[in-house]
């Protein structure tokens, strides 16, 4: 079975449980943490998906690193998870399960690069266009900065991406020049 299924199967089953717990809040801050650890360093991906270390090791910690302030029903997902042998799923999991919970409260996350840190007036704008874009009402929006743009943004919906980057207009413009269309080509 492909990651994708088994990270989209757990991580809705996990969901479906948050929900009904009342513990949504808390198991997406865990599995927030779950992905900031995997992150920031290539060990924990290295533990997790390491056929030497052993369950009971790892189980170990996952408790040790998220438990101090994780949920009861964040603590029983990592026991099946051990128990089932999926640790190397468990970040695909909570990417998963962030997807999931956005889905499920309505929250659309997009990214804004551009050369410059908005200010409130372009923030408020490119929420709008997100709004209008993906039809949901709340948005998540993840601002980068990256020079190498030369000036405009790139804006990235879902698996939509409008860029009005002067980089790219260049580029398409090399590209145009460097074409003769008058030649014919054999």
């Amino acid at each position: 079975m492909s990651a994708y299924k088994v990270a989209s199967r757990y991580a809705k089953s996990l969901l479906e449980l948050a929900v009904e717990k009342k513990e949504l809040d808390q198991v997406k801050l865990d599995m927030t943490t779950v992905l900031s650890l995997n992150a920031g360093d290539s060990s924990f991906s290295d533990m997790v998906k390491s056929p030497v270390i052993s369950s009971d090791k790892k189980l170990a910690v996952l408790k040790s690193l998220i438990g101090k302030n994780a949920s009861a029903l964040t603590l029983k997902f990592f026991d099946l998870v051990v128990e089932k042998g999926r640790t190397g799923f468990l970040p695909d999991m909570a990417t998963a399960f962030l997807r999931l919970y956005n889905d499920h409260l309505g929250i659309q996350t997009a990214e804004v690069v551009s050369t410059i840190q908005l200010d409130e007036d372009l923030r408020t704008s490119f929420k709008e266009i997100v709004k209008e874009v993906s039809g949901k009402n709340k948005v998540n929006l993840i601002e980068k900065i990256d020079p190498n743009l030369i000036g405009g943004f790139v804006l990235k919906i879902g698996d939509k991406q409008l860029d009005e980057s002067i980089k790219s207009k260049l580029q398409q413009l090399h590209l145009d020049l460097t074409q003769n269309l008058y030649e014919k080509k054999y």
